[in-house]
């Protein structure tokens, strides 16, 4: 990590099918190794399944599912006096989609269905119904941030 000074935050294009700057994050998450035009496909093709499955707007579904995913706290650990802490500190609107984003991809990949495009909209559609794996995952930090709230004031 430089000391120097923060590195600057590169502007993320829209994709280029429904122009939205949210959709390009996700697929960026989605890619790997470099292959853009492999991770759009797997997502519109996510996209189409989940119009089929709920016959509703999917970028809609999509965004309701990434803010049902959403943690508001989580716990960092501190170094306090010799002992580790883990303090619950509030989340960025930035983070917060990062992490959003990357439960919801990692946790699509661990599914059972055949292909990608069906685990991510197996995901997906159960993010925005508030059940799965992602959601799970977010009451597991918030319940680790209410328990550890005692260490609140160990805030930097």
């Amino acid at each position: 990590m430089s000391r120097r000074r923060r590195a600057q935050k590169r502007e993320i294009l829209p994709d280029p099918k429904y122009h939205d700057v949210i959709i390009a994050k996700f697929i960026n998450q989605i890619m790997k190794k470099g292959k853009k035009s492999l991770a759009e496909s797997k997502f519109y093709n996510t996209l189409k399944l989940i119009e089929e499955e709920l016959n509703d707007d999917p970028v809609k579904v999509f965004k309701q599912a990434v803010e049902n995913v959403k943690p508001r706290v989580e716990v960092k650990s501190r170094r306090i006096g010799g002992a580790n802490y883990q303090v619950p500190m509030e989340v960025s609107p930035e983070r917060q989609q990062t992490l959003a984003f990357r439960w919801i991809v990692n946790f699509a990949r661990k599914r059972n269905e055949k292909t990608i495009a069906k685990k991510m909209a197996a995901e997906i559609v159960s993010a925005y119904k508030k059940e799965g794996a992602s959601i799970k995952k977010r009451e597991e930090v918030w319940r680790m941030a209410e328990a550890n709230k005692a260490f609140a004031h160990f805030r930097i």
